[in-house]
């Protein structure tokens, strides 16, 4: 389905059209004029944000309260909101309202706003003879595994948490019938189990809490001791859900006790009840709270101690009205024999989509199919919902960076997924795109308000920050030193991988027609963004050559590094030339910007969008960057046979110990960069997944000498090829698994990652399929490359019950963060044979 077939639509998708064409006016007068002169037209879009800085000390301009005058890297860009698309209201965010998005912490329930009641799990292990509470995710073998098994992403989940001597399965699930509560009612089974062959009942303490994130006072129940007469633990009324109670019910041996506490520091929530619990057992030689609470308590944590064969179900029900009180009711249907039976059928549905989302070849083992379940399941089982502001870095001197230097962005909202839930339980631009490329082939509704979310927190400059530190508990997870966003650094644009995939889905039409109306109306109202982001690429990121590129951002005065990091590349330590400086040109940023403008031009087309105004030509851009001989002259080293970076280079770089005298006159040793040769302008020889970005990108011709060239490189077991999935350097490059300082490790210098081999994956069988003499070639290295990166996956879930951020380039062991689901859930798409067109 193309161009043709849609100009009926035109008059509906196309609704936008003259406030699109007013954001564009506006942001081309922008271009020479100073803002203030357009303070009028800007509040027709921002009227309800202010200005708000952190300890930066701006001039007197910059503080004003008026508008027109605020900085423009915290203005937010004058376009409708992505998120206020009729598709995301209604039922569609009621339905949403209510899910496990606390990623950080083993267990947590929240809705999607501000202030929310916050839901959690707690419980008390034994350490080395202390006792150690476990509530915010560690990155650690204390539990030998944790995960969501399945989750649906909206009413559903199952969670395995398995401790050295129990299993802990938590199962979320929601429910409308019979609610007037706005999202409904929820429920969570905790059942406790066993993990040692014998017949002996260990005590089990956990700790179920509820928080008030507005600081509004909860009731506590009136029987929560003996819960005999009663099973609620708590109530209370918020004016989205109405008059609400939670309840526990069991049919095993409970003991319960509870403290209240009156505070907004709920990341510190475990800190506070091992206060408590100390306090008490010193008093009476027993481990159990206070059975106390501060006035007007906004938390309350209910002790449940038990024994390790026990089912306890927690009950949420809202909208209680006494007048058409059916609550004793909902509670049933929400505990005990009709919870399981509900729980049963999630899990047969979720078997049944799972199967027809990814059609797994019943080649596939059993074990691979459990991987692949868990895959998917971790993946919508970490979206979380955040609020908060970034940290806008924003000096006053140009000479060194500060963290007290900084601006703060406007308050906004962050539904998305997350790498890791206990490394990175926070959004991440570049690493969404590749989840999206899972998730909307299970969900394409989640996927469109995720990236909604994401496209809505541009600003006015077209710039989005790239990593989302939103809210004290994401603030929690990160040092200091990383909170700070550099409005001079982008990250790849990956969000149109998934957009140019949707538009691919549409023409296979692998969507029905209600999916195909909504991808449509967000493409419409999404473009001027898109047009925005590009542009922002397109000048900021710009080289000195016709069609060149370089990430900024890259540290030229650094003694420490022994190769300048470029974050913003998201490859981090990957190397680049020696001596950064603007007369860079990185190949893989080059090969970025041929698929945005690729993208931009396809949605041009096939939107019918060519009479619409834009910032940039993307089909003329498109044609530049995919031009094969000019990409050849820039990048291409015939000695190498492989494609490079170009810059200020020498390979005679080393960190040495060297005596340096501190401000205090006092030497010291310390481990330094010195340069022993006199760097030039030369393509940089180090090999890696950098060089491979124009066959990712297949702008390679199939028949090209050069394709040959790349295979082999590809295959070459001395460059990058392993028997667990290809290399992220060459181990001939100089710097292959060399740290960079004295304490950071080698991270993109030789570890196998899961996207760009996915990526990799994706070309070869893109090559495989198509006419040309490297076709047969082509679908070997496939074929096994393929095999390497499952059976490496699987084996590594099987022995650690995790899914890991990277593997080992000699043994194909998981390494980093665990539960990397993330962008290594990307293993369920190369099971599935599933992968972007381009």
């Amino acid at each position: 389905m193309g161009y043709d077939q849609f100009q009926s639509r035109r008059s509906v998708v196309g609704q936008n059209s003259k406030v699109h064409l007013l954001c564009f006016l506006y942001l081309f007068f922008l271009s020479f004029t100073h803002l203030s002169h357009s303070s009028a037209l800007f509040k027709l879009y921002s009227n309800d944000t202010q200005m708000i800085t952190g300890s930066f000390s701006p001039s007197s301009s910059d503080l004003v309260n008026d508008e027109s005058q605020r900085p423009r890297v915290i203005t937010p860009f004058p376009s409708p909101k992505l998120t206020d698309l009729p598709m995301f209201q209604d039922d569609h965010k009621e339905s949403l309202y209510w899910g496990t998005y606390r990623p950080q912490v083993y267990f947590g329930v929240r809705a999607r706003t501000p202030k929310s009641l916050v839901a959690g799990l707690m419980w008390l292990v034994t350490k080395d003879g202390k006792h150690v509470m476990r509530h915010f995710c560690e990155n650690s073998g204390d539990l030998k595994s944790f995960g969501w098994r399945e989750h649906n992403g909206r009413d559903f989940g199952r969670q395995e948490l398995f401790e050295q001597d129990m299993v802990l399965e938590t199962s979320f699930v929601k429910s409308k019938e019979g609610s007037l509560g706005y999202g409904g009612d929820w429920s969570t089974r905790i059942n406790v189990q066993n993990m040692l062959n014998d017949e002996v009942e260990r005590t089990v303490h956990l700790f179920f809490y509820l928080a008030d994130e507005g600081g509004n006072g909860l009731n506590l129940g009136k029987d929560v001791l003996g819960l005999k007469r009663s099973s609620v633990l708590a109530s209370g009324s918020r004016q989205d859900v109405g008059n609400w109670q939670m309840h526990l019910k069991s049919q095993n041996q409970l003991e319960t006790h509870y403290c209240g506490f009156k505070t907004p520091d709920i990341v510190n929530l475990s800190d506070l009840v091992q206060q408590n619990l100390v306090v008490q057992e010193g008093k009476s030689e027993r481990l159990q709270l206070s059975d106390t609470s501060e006035d007007s308590s906004n938390i309350y944590v209910f002790q449940i101690s038990t024994t390790t064969q026990s089912t306890i179900d927690i009950a949420f029900i809202s909208g209680i009205r006494e007048e058409t009180s059916n609550t004793e009711n909902r509670i049933m249907s929400l505990t005990g024999s009709p919870l399981s039976s509900l729980l049963e059928e999630k899990h047969i549905a979720f078997d049944a989509k799972f199967k027809e989302c990814f059609n797994l070849s019943e080649k596939l083992d059993l074990e691979t199919f459990v991987v692949g379940k868990a895959a998917i399941g971790n993946m919508l089982g970490g979206i979380g919902y955040f609020y908060g502001q970034s940290k806008i870095h924003a000096p006053r001197s140009t000479l060194a960076k500060s963290e007290d230097d900084f601006l703060l962005y406007w308050p906004a909202e962050l539904y998305t997924a997350v790498p890791s839930r206990p490394v990175f339980p926070r959004g991440f631009l570049w690493d969404e795109g590749f989840h999206q490329l899972l998730i909307w082939r299970w969900d394409v509704q989640i996927t469109l308000e995720i990236v909604g979310n994401w496209l809505d927190l541009m600003n006015i400059d077209g710039w989005i920050p790239r990593e989302q530190i939103l809210g004290d508990e994401a603030l929690s997870k990160i040092p200091k030193q990383y909170v700070l966003q550099l409005p001079s650094n982008g990250n790849p644009p990956t969000l149109l991988l998934v957009i140019r995939d949707l538009i691919d889905g549409i023409r296979a039409e692998k969507f029905n027609k209600a999916e195909r109306d909504e991808i449509l109306s967000f493409l419409d109202r999404a473009f001027v963004r898109l047009d925005a982001w590009f542009k922002w690429f397109n000048t900021s990121q710009i080289g000195k050559e016709n069609g060149s590129y370089y990430w900024h951002g890259r540290d030229n005065i650094t003694n420490r590094q022994l190769n300048p990091q470029s974050l913003s590349s998201g490859l981090d330590d990957y190397p680049r030339a020696s001596h950064p400086n603007e007369d860079e040109r990185h190949v893989d940023l080059r090969c970025w910007m041929y698929l945005a403008a690729d993208c931009m031009n396809s949605i041009q087309e096939f939107m019918g969008k060519k009479e619409t105004l834009v910032t940039e030509d993307y089909s003329s851009i498109s044609k530049l960057l995919s031009d094969f001989t000019l990409l050849n002259q820039m990048h291409y080293d015939h000695d190498h046979g492989a494609y490079l970076d170009f810059g200020n280079h020498t390979e005679d770089v080393r960190l040495i110990w060297k005596e340096v005298t501190g401000e205090d006159g006092r030497l010291s040793r310390e481990f330094v960069r010195e340069t022993f040769g006199k760097p030039e302008p030369r393509l940089v020889p180090h090999i890696g997944y950098v060089s491979f970005f124009p066959f990712m990108f297949r702008i390679i011709p199939a028949d090209s000498t050069i394709l040959d060239k790349q295979l082999d490189l590809i295959s070459n077991r001395s460059i990058v090829w392993s028997d667990y999935g290809l290399l992220s350097l060459a181990k001939t490059s100089s710097l292959y698994m060399k740290y960079n300082t004295e304490d950071e490790a080698p991270y993109w210098r030789g570890a196998i990652w899961m996207n760009m081999n996915y990526m990799i994956l994706s070309s070869l069988h893109h090559y495989s399929k198509v006419d040309g003499p490297y076709s047969s070639k082509a679908r070997t290295i496939y074929e096994e490359l393929r095999i390497n990166l499952i059976r490496n996956v699987v084996r590594n879930y099987n022995q650690t019950g995790y899914i890991w951020e990277h593997y080992d380039q000699t043994k194909g062991t998981g390494e980093g963060a665990r539960v990397f689901t993330g962008w290594s859930a990307l293993i369920l798409l190369i099971m599935s044979e599933e992968y972007p067109l381009f």
